[in-house]
């Protein structure tokens, strides 16, 4: 079911959507060469802790995860894009990170994600990230009341297809509030104007992920890490965003 939010429900989820928006920050300054990726769950867990809120993750089972998430960030390297499961791994230079993070505050939910390059990037990552999030402005840009939500998804997939990229269409965004995960999808390609009218109040993750040479994925034996089925690099970058009866909110925004 889909849920509109009244302006005051709005405001009440500018919390966590700030603090989520300040882990994310915290996580992108932490993360650096010689960093273990249970270095940053830590941390995260600490903010999480200090700050009364609540994990979205680590007790989020899925019916495709083999077991409890158990951890409080997705952390995906190079060619992992898509809920990494943190675990003892050192970052390397060169090697390009995407965190995931959602959290609860006051029982309302946001969520977001970045990528990062730690080290000495290499161009072609660069480039990835830059035009995930070129496909993530757009989406957010087209993420108006009285559009479609086909036109957010042909906005994200435009641009990766502008830049030569394919797009997977098993992960997207989705609806956002009480829980992290509600109606509706938002698929990053699509058709313009199909799909539901975006309305005031409609609260939503858009959520593009690229990959540098295809799209298509393989789990890892954890029931939850996502790789590109041919070894290239992935970004993936998020913002929750309401609907207004003007521009779009973006309640996670990272100053």
């Amino acid at each position: 079911m889909i849920e509109l939010r009244t302006p005051t429900q709005i405001e009440q989820m500018r919390p966590a959507g700030r603090f989520v928006a300040s882990v994310l920050q915290a996580l992108s300054e932490k993360a650096a060469v010689g960093v273990n990726l249970l270095e940053l769950d830590e941390l995260a867990h600490k903010m999480i802790k200090d700050a009364g809120a609540e994990s979205c993750y680590i007790d989020y089972h899925p019916s495709f995860g083999a077991s409890p998430f158990g951890k409080v960030l997705c952390t995906s390297v190079n060619d992992a894009v898509l809920h990494g499961l943190p675990h003892d791994y050192t970052l390397q230079d060169g090697d390009l990170l995407s965190v995931d993070f959602a959290a609860s505050v006051d029982g309302w939910v946001s969520d977001s994600a970045l990528s990062v390059v730690v080290g000495n990037a290499r161009e072609e990552d660069l480039r990835l990230i830059e035009v995930t999030q070129e496909a993530l402005d757009a989406g957010i840009a087209a993420a108006r009341a009285g559009n479609r939500l086909g036109d957010i998804s042909f906005a994200i997939g435009s641009v990766a297809h502008e830049a030569g990229l394919k797009v997977n269409l098993q992960f997207g965004g989705h609806g956002v509030g009480r829980t992290m995960h509600g109606e509706p999808h938002v698929a990053n390609d699509g058709r313009p104007g199909r799909g539901i009218k975006l309305r005031p109040g409609l609260v939503i993750a858009i959520e593009p992920w690229f990959l540098h040479t295809t799209d298509e994925i393989v789990f890892d034996p954890d029931g939850w890490t996502i790789r590109s089925a041919d070894g290239s690099r992935g970004a993936h970058v998020e913002h929750t965003v309401a609907i207004t009866s003007g521009d779009p909110l973006v309640l996670t925004a990272r100053d």
